[in-house]
């Protein structure tokens, strides 16, 4: 590696890592001022504190379920955007009957989900809905916005030239929707984590980052209530980066294939 890539290099791991560095100071200098663990830990006490969690199998049998559960709310609400947005560009009567449910769900708070479906749902299924009902309508918005800006021109040179459903979504829709489905992933996977962990904390799963997050808040354990808060972060900004690079990298292939 060459002494100019390098110095690129540690220049942009320099411009990301000091505003990170700077607000763990910021945290450090508030929780010295303040002088009680339990109302403000230091960030040093949080990660020791981490670590020590992490060497218990508990602690990733309760991530791997809490992950396992909001990604398949995630998931399913993706199938279902897509779909959907999918039938309502194809069909006007299908776009008027769901806008009053879209509607509803992005207005109607998380708490207020929480609290009905749990009438509805045990608490192990909870995190999975409110995921669900999050993502939803980020995906099907975006997705249906996505479909009705395609080139019309495109479009009419496929019907004079009778170009069959397939070949139109392979080689029209797929090149001009692929910039929405990014967006779309992009907006609902950070707000499907915090919802979903939201909604555990409320229904408390056995095994969840949210039952943890609450017995914390409970019996005061201010460093085990940062330690699980600081699992949160790592995993929506690693889940949301690993995510956006695997779509980038399977949007490239599809339009290289194209």
């Amino acid at each position: 590696m060459s002494a100019t890539k390098l110095d690129r290099r540690l220049k942009t791991w320099a411009q990301r890592f000091w505003p990170l560095i700077f607000w763990l100071l910021v945290w450090h200098m508030a929780s010295i001022a303040i002088g009680h663990d339990i109302l403000l830990v230091s960030p040093f006490d949080a990660g020791k504190r981490l670590i020590e969690l992490a060497g218990n199998g508990e602690f990733w049998i309760s991530v791997g379920l809490s992950l396992s559960r909001i990604a398949t709310g995630f998931a399913s609400a993706l199938a279902t955007g897509i779909v959907l947005a999918a039938a309502s560009a194809r069909l006007p009567f299908m776009r008027h009957l769901l806008a009053p449910l879209v509607s509803t769900i992005k207005s109607v708070p998380v708490a207020s989900f929480v609290i009905l479906i749990l009438i509805w749902v045990s608490s192990e299924h909870l995190s999975v809905a409110i995921s669900f009902l999050m993502a939803f309508p980020i995906v099907y918005t975006t997705m249906l916005e996505g479909i009705e800006q395609t080139d019309r021109n495109l479009l009419e040179m496929a019907d004079v030239f009778d170009i069959g459903p397939f070949n139109r979504l392979r080689f029209i829709y797929a090149s001009q929707v692929l910039p929405y489905f990014q967006a779309a992933c992009s907006l609902s996977l950070g707000m499907c984590w915090k919802a979903g962990i939201a909604a555990e904390v409320i229904g408390l799963p056995a095994m969840s980052i949210g039952e943890h997050l609450y017995e914390a808040k409970v019996y005061l354990a201010t460093s085990d209530l940062f330690a699980w808060t600081l699992v949160i972060i790592c995993i929506s900004i690693l889940g949301e980066t690993l995510f956006s690079k695997l779509v980038a990298a399977v949007i490239d292939k599809i339009e290289r294939a194209l």
